[in-house]
């Protein structure tokens, strides 16, 4: 693989992801590192997914070094949806979401009186 096919791999992670992240509705907590890999890793697994079922069939759009197809790129945005809501889910915590059901209230110490 050449070096723009790994520049287009980059770049096609990246959007994938950020489309992923974009179409889940609601608030992500995950930062821009982890969307880029949760974006890399669906680009590829939807790429395998589309071969093996055979759906990539090399009818696609070409920019630049890069081929569009438009199927596989809705399975690899698929594939990033369901990956960036389980990484929303594994990371989140309700106590660091700040989703309580009640506020906290800020407690005093009472003097003891002597």
């Amino acid at each position: 693989m050449l070096v723009t096919g790994y520049l287009g791999a980059v770049l096609i992670g990246a959007l994938v992801g950020l489309l992923g992240r974009l179409i889940l509705p609601g608030r992500q907590r995950i930062g821009f590192f982890a969307t880029f890999v949760i974006g890399v890793g669906s680009a590829v697994l939807g790429t395998v997914v589309a071969r093996a079922l055979d759906i990539d069939d090399g009818a696609g759009v070409e920019v630049w070094v890069l081929r569009w197809d438009w199927v596989v790129l809705a399975i690899q945005v698929g594939v990033a949806i369901i990956a960036v809501a389980l990484a929303n889910m594994l990371t989140f915590t309700r106590l660091a979401g700040g989703d309580d059901d009640a506020p906290r209230r800020r407690t005093r110490r009472s003097k003891a009186k002597s």
